[in-house]
């Protein structure tokens, strides 16, 4: 009798562990269909590898190009309006002409950071290529 039990017994946590594995298997498979998809940056990465595409690397290191750089950016931090996204764009002054490229969070602050770099003295012209987010 006892081993009748015993038989039974296990055979129930047999069971038992069998349900739980679906049970977390079916959890995996839910998690994984609630993931978003992986982000592909792929046309972006295109483009960064043109070489008449400015980068950070392409700074001029004369001191009106720095100094235009570092005003831009300070303006770019002091004014509480913009997003962490607007306060986080590449700046990059070379020969007097400033480029601006990232994410911003709207059409607005696209052009108010335009406004800003053209205020800073030095400046001959602002290539503006920021792009709004969701666009």
């Amino acid at each position: 009798m006892r081993s009748l039990v015993m038989m039974m017994a296990l055979a129930l946590a047999a069971v038992g562990c069998d349900r739980a594995d679906a049970t977390s298997k079916q959890t995996d498979t839910q998690r994984a269909a609630e993931q978003p998809p992986a982000a592909d940056n792929t046309k972006k990465n295109e483009r960064d590898r043109d070489t008449s595409t400015l980068t950070p690397g392409d700074q001029g290191n004369n001191d009106l190009d720095l100094g235009i750089t570092a005003k831009v950016r300070q303006g770019l931090v002091k004014d509480d309006a913009l997003s962490m996204d607007a306060k986080n764009i590449k700046v990059i002054s070379q020969g007097g002409v400033v480029t601006l490229r990232g994410p911003v969070s709207s059409e607005k602050e696209k052009s108010d950071i335009a406004a800003l770099a053209m205020r800073v003295e030095g400046v001959k012209r602002v290539d503006n290529q920021l792009e709004v987010k969701g666009k």
